[in-house]
């Protein structure tokens, strides 16, 4: 998987430590960047009520979702090199802001929505500053997760996709537990490939986590929305 072209900010060559740490350095500045357009995007589609593809069916919409997201990430890709791919980066970011006005609109129906927006912020936050504790400082060589790591991601598309048409609240469930589970490990995997030179492109190192941390914070907030949420 690290050495395929579209495995999206997980391939890279061994670096020397002074390009390790100027490359850890630049990927959090950007992660920190990224949030700006995320969270304008989130203002924008929830005040606007934006929903993709609204008037198609939900299959439709998911696959609309994958070709634009995919494209995206396609670009960033391809531009990864040079100061626009920086610019790609954060229109992605504002699109994927956009795309969870959805559930932020679902939670803020909620009596007590804002704090469960900031709970499962803040528990983005400790996940995250906790796996990349792990990775920064831990001697164990987690590149073996990789593997593992992307089949379980595979599982997670596929039982995504089937839910859409068969509804089971159980199985959604499961999906956003098992979600946080694989991302909050691919956080400490994408980490600890910057931190032992395995990824060298600062951009897609950013891209890589961003996703990480996106994914863990959607499914922590559906699942506070389910279990957390109180109606007026």
């Amino acid at each position: 998987m690290n050495d395929h072209p579209y495995s999206f900010g997980r391939n890279g060559a061994v670096s020397t430590v002074e390009t390790r740490n100027r490359v850890l350095r630049n990927t959090y500045w950007l992660l920190a960047l990224s949030m700006i357009p995320t969270v304008l995007g989130a203002w924008v589609g929830v005040a606007t009520g934006f929903s993709l593809f609204a008037a198609t069916s939900p299959g439709m919409s998911m696959l609309a979702f994958f070709a634009i997201a995919f494209g995206f990430m396609f670009a960033i890709q391809k531009t990864k090199d040079n100061a626009i791919g920086v610019f790609v980066l954060l229109g992605f970011t504002f699109f994927m802001g956009l795309m969870l006005s959805r559930i932020l609109s679902f939670v803020l129906g909620f009596s007590n929505g804002p704090s469960l927006i900031m709970l499962a912020f803040g528990g983005t936050g400790v996940i995250f500053a906790s796996m990349a504790t792990i990775a920064t400082v831990s001697k164990r060589d987690f590149s073996g997760l990789g593997k593992w790591l992307f089949m379980g991601v595979i599982v997670l598309l596929l039982a995504s996709v089937a839910n859409v048409f068969l509804h089971l609240p159980a199985l959604m469930l499961t999906v956003s537990v098992l979600a946080i589970v694989i991302f909050s490990a691919y956080m400490l995997f994408d980490v600890q490939r910057v931190v032992n030179g395995g990824e060298t492109n600062y951009i897609t190192a950013t891209l890589a986590i961003y996703l990480d941390l996106y994914n863990v914070f959607v499914n922590l907030l559906a699942l506070l929305g389910i279990f957390g949420g109180n109606r007026n």
